[in-house]
């Protein structure tokens, strides 16, 4: 049996299943795969400073407009492109499988479009929209009015600056998410996949560690090895959109 075959299999059999998604997924909708925030960046700024430092809440607070210039790099990125096939394959999968999460460290919102239903979507490092005010807390959908415009966005009601709820460099991760996360993680999973992510979180390696551990079974895709590539059943190498196609064209019997 092929390894694709095998996970198939493996999915198929399955009941409680999670799929954790990183930048490589969204790397065949045309996002660049990136570090930490979603993606798009590796090394240094124009300005000689970390990534990490210019998209931190701390910068937010201190250089509002430098830390934006970066956040509008990311968000017209984001709007520019669209889900693609890897994320309709996953929202199959979970229409098929009642009990199939997703858990994404993507923040460009593609797993919702491609119909993946948000009960079921943990996005742990948030998303682009909608903007809020960090003064009186008013939101605005017009997240590509505001990258068109003076940046940083200000609230139309009182003049504050905006922010995306997303998970800036040195902040916490959203609670409401974790315990999404651990309260479906003390139920056990049958089946982890872990899709386009070369990350090391611990709540990207435990749910992996805990199923393996439980007896569940584990795969991984991405084009090249992770730290994740020795613990797992199946290490399917390719490109997501390719890999995850393929799977749920065995599933399905298509």
């Amino acid at each position: 049996m092929s390894d694709v075959r095998r996970v198939a299999a493996a999915l198929k059999a399955a009941k409680r299943i999670l799929v954790i998604t990183g930048a490589g997924l969204s790397a065949d909708s045309g996002l660049p795969t990136y570090r930490g925030l979603g993606g798009l960046y590796n090394g240094r700024t124009e300005e000689g400073m970390p990534i990490e430092r210019a998209l931190s809440g701390p910068m937010l607070q201190r250089d509002p407009a430098l830390c934006w210039k970066y956040l509008a790099q990311l968000g017209r990125a984001c709007l520019s492109a669209r889900p693609n096939a890897g994320h309709r394959a996953i929202a199959r999968l979970q229409a098929l499988k009642p009990e199939c999460w997703v858990l994404t460290q993507n923040i460009d919102g593609y797993h919702r479009q491609a119909g993946s239903p948000p009960e079921r979507l943990i996005e742990i490092h948030g998303e682009l929209a909608p903007l809020f005010c960090q003064s009186c807390g008013a939101e605005s959908q017009e997240l590509s009015r505001h990258l068109a415009g003076e940046l940083p966005p200000r609230c139309d009601s009182c003049g504050g600056i905006l922010r995306p709820p997303v998970v800036l460099f040195e902040e916490m991760l959203p609670e409401q998410a974790i315990d999404s996360l651990y309260a479906e993680l003390r139920k056990g999973f049958d089946a982890v996949i872990s899709v386009g992510t070369t990350a090391s979180f611990p709540y990207i390696i435990e749910p992996v560690f805990r199923t393996r551990q439980a007896g569940g079974f584990t795969a991984e895709i991405n084009p090249a090895l992770t730290d994740l590539s020795p613990v797992v059943d199946v290490h399917l190498k390719g490109k997501a959109l390719d890999v995850l196609e393929e799977l749920l064209s065995h599933i399905t019997g298509d």
